[in-house]
């Protein structure tokens, strides 16, 4: 069988992509082109590889059992080539890193400076999409790491390298004192505005989950785009905020706003390092991975 390589990438661009459009910039070759070359490729399999829509294409069946097959070669062709560029040029290069706002003002921005400092040359590229999607990402070839918030159960083609603890809480300021020194259960907390970050959040999925566990419902709430600007809120009266404990740190140390207890305790996060398994990785992500690994468990 005489395998025309050139007709998978392209293939597997699209599939990517979703879309032919998006696929032949990202190839560098025009629309046309892509198109006959599916065709072609659709013609050697002797079947269709794609839906056509009107916002994109869609994997058929048969398509989605050959991008599984594809997706693997074409992650052995570019493993060669990180091996190659590694070999060739230890010093250059992108990191492609997926974190969310919160860890990245919260824990990685001091370590990436000092990684900077060590490799002037390494460009980094920051992404703060959610984390599913970040998830995906790595797994297309667009991230080269992601620092997050694990699942209860990672998938089987990631490999994850704990790094620390992180931990949910309610806060408040001294517009609602009562509040202070004492363990609420959800019921009396639903008499306050709940202030939470809006869907897709890991903390707040996290709530979700525990309030579904225990059969409970919070009915007063208020949905903030930003765990930043849910803070402010939270300073100036506007409610009781469910947070990362660690990212308001300084203002608990302070006095500025006070921890709400609860009951049911409120859930632990472990985070850290998620890496596609079995890829190889560039010099920049392998020194990234070593700094962080030796600070592990250090305090925020």
């Amino acid at each position: 069988m005489n395998i025309n390589f050139e007709l998978y990438r392209i293939f597997y661009t699209v599939a990517v992509c979703g879309n032919i459009t998006k696929a032949s910039k990202e190839l560098m070759i025009s629309q046309p082109a892509v198109t006959k070359q599916l065709k072609t490729l659709e013609s050697q399999l002797g079947g269709e590889l794609f839906i056509r829509t009107k916002k994109g294409v869609i994997l058929t069946d048969n398509g989605r059992e050959i991008f599984n097959y594809v997706k693997h070669a074409i992650v052995c062709f570019q493993n060669a080539e990180m091996q190659f560029a590694n070999l060739k040029n230890l010093e250059k290069g992108t990191i492609r890193i997926g974190v969310s706002t919160t860890l990245a003002k919260l824990y990685l921005i001091d370590y990436l400076k000092e990684f900077h400092k060590q490799h002037p040359n390494i460009g980094i590229e920051i992404s703060t999409d959610p984390s599913k999607l970040m998830r995906n990402k790595l797994r297309d070839g667009r991230l080269d790491i992601v620092i997050a918030k694990f699942y209860d159960e990672e998938a089987n083609d990631l490999e994850t390298i704990e790094l620390g603890t992180l931990h949910d809480c309610f806060i408040s300021s001294n517009e609602y004192s009562e509040l202070k020194d004492k363990v609420v259960n959800f019921e009396e907390l639903d008499k306050y505005p709940i202030l939470l970050q809006r869907y897709p959040s890991t903390s707040r999925e996290s709530l979700d989950n525990l309030c579904h566990k225990h059969n409970i419902e919070l009915t007063t709430k208020m949905e903030i785009g930003s765990a930043n600007l849910l803070e402010e809120f939270v300073k100036i009266g506007l409610g009781v905020g469910f947070v990362t404990k660690e990212f308001v740190k300084k203002d608990l140390e302070s006095g500025e706003l006070f921890e709400v207890k609860t009951t049911p305790k409120l859930n632990e996060k472990k985070f850290g390092i998620i890496l596609l398994k079995d890829s190889m990785h560039s010099f920049g992500t392998n020194q990234l991975v070593k700094l962080l690994k030796e600070n592990k468990n250090k305090e925020f």
